[in-house]
């Protein structure tokens, strides 16, 4: 039966494997999920979670239980791949993008055919600065000024990238009358 999580904590503060080893368990797939969703390639994000993880036994006592320890976990991991984030599109030629307007979205898009997996493959296809707005904004729930802030770029910024990515979406599967993933 695994340990409560309370004791768990406790006794990864005090630094025993096995309790690391347990706490990484349970909460290595959700995290490498975060990761993969700013992090521009399988091995970065893997990178990224294993640093989220060095940053999350380290700084254990920070952790004062005001909130799920969950939730404070997958801030770590956010801040931590948006840093490889960064890291990449240091190395990676940048893209100038147009403003965009806000686009009004009819109800019954083709977005509402597809399943989660299908969701997901699409948005993986958004330029990585549209694809990071529209994760932290849509899925982790940040403002955009929030994101302007973690991402250093201003709020209209956000906004506009978010527009934009949401129409692109628009347009592939327009595009595609019958969007096919496989």
């Amino acid at each position: 039966m695994p340990q409560p999580l309370e004791d768990l904590l406790a006794d990864c503060r005090r630094g025993r494997p096995a309790a690391q080893r347990e706490l990484y368990e349970r909460l290595a797939y959700r995290l490498l999920g975060v990761c993969l969703r700013y992090c521009p390639s399988r091995a970065e994000a893997e990178d990224a979670l294993q640093v989220t993880f060095v940053k999350i036994f380290t700084r254990l006592d920070q952790y004062r239980g005001q909130g799920p320890f969950e939730a404070w976990a997958r801030r770590i991991a956010v801040t931590t791949s948006l840093t490889a984030y960064h890291q990449h599109r240091q190395r990676a030629p940048q893209v100038e993008y147009d403003e965009a307007t806000e686009m009004a979205h009819p109800d019954g898009t083709p977005l509402d055919q597809l399943s989660a997996e299908e969701v997901v493959t699409l948005i993986n296809t958004l330029p990585p600065g549209y694809r990071t707005v529209l994760n932290l904004y849509a899925i982790e729930g940040y403002s955009h000024q929030e994101i302007g802030e973690m991402l250093g770029i201003s709020e209209g910024t956000s906004k506009s990238q978010l527009s934009r990515a949401r129409r692109l979406l628009e347009e592939r599967l327009l595009a595609n009358n019958n969007f096919s993933l496989s």
